[in-house]
């Protein structure tokens, strides 16, 4: 509450409240190369009622006690559905009215272009092509220890590098069922042509028929260079039509010269 109010100071015979550095005030420059801050309350509602009710003149007045927000600043405030079965405490309609509520949804594309630019493993990009349900797999009356999310994926490719314990702990990140069937995905990888083999006779080496290597085979295609893209090219066009899209979108998101 003293965060968002402000922090009490003598002031001659008065108090008075400074705010946090935290809030950026009228008057203040803007951070060089930035067109203004955000100001995001995470987890707004997991907050007690009272800190919430602490918001309401910063959310409506734009105001850190008796000081004004500096007028680029947007507010955007996040948490879980009471329905989530996460910490949530219940809003009080004078916080609900102060807000504009969107309801946000994952998206299989969003999250795979995220991915491509932030290094995700082309195995997983390539499983979650293959089957998008495994994603997100929440449901709030789980009874496995957690599930797939955006989130937890981004742990598993912290994980992979781990060959002797990878079961475990890849069912600790997105949940046992999940984990067996992304681990039976890899094991495609050992079936894959070799990517030397690939690019030594593109016009020769096997076309595969199954779907879950051909989606496994495009991400390993999309890892290659530049400099032997043309050659794995001849490949890619063997493939059929619909793989060689999947294929050449991920090479271009991963590596934009490609292009």
């Amino acid at each position: 509450v003293t965060d968002l109010n402000g922090f009490p100071k003598l002031d001659s015979t008065k108090a008075t409240y400074v705010p946090m550095d935290t809030f950026p005030l009228e008057g203040e420059p803007l951070p060089e190369g930035k067109a203004g801050w955000c100001l995001f309350f995470d987890e707004a509602n997991s907050a007690p009622r009272s800190v919430q009710a602490s918001c309401y003149k910063i959310i409506l007045d734009r105001m850190v006690g008796q000081h004004k927000l500096h007028s680029k600043v947007a507010i955007v405030a996040a948490g879980n559905l009471a329905t989530d079965n996460a910490i949530v405490e219940e809003m009080s309609t004078a916080l609900q009215s102060r807000m504009c509520h969107i309801e946000v949804e994952v998206d299989v594309e969003d999250w795979l272009a995220w991915a491509y630019q932030n290094g995700i493993d082309y195995r997983i990009t390539s499983y979650i092509q293959f089957k998008p349900s495994s994603l997100y797999s929440f449901k709030p009356d789980h009874s496995d220890k957690t599930f797939a999310s955006p989130r937890t994926w981004s742990f598993c490719n912290k994980l992979l590098g781990n060959t002797e314990n990878l079961l475990p702990l890849l069912a600790g990140a997105i949940g046992e069922g999940v984990a067996r069937e992304f681990v039976g995905f890899m094991k495609i990888h050992n079936d894959l042509p070799k990517m030397a083999t690939i690019l030594a006779s593109p016009e020769l080496v096997k076309v595969p028929e199954e779907p879950s290597i051909l989606y496994a085979l495009t991400g390993a295609l999309a890892q290659v260079s530049i400099e032997s893209f043309d050659k794995a090219m001849v490949y890619v066009e063997r493939l059929p039509l619909e793989f060689q899209v999947v294929c050449i979108k991920e090479a271009i998101k991963r590596n934009p010269a490609v292009f």
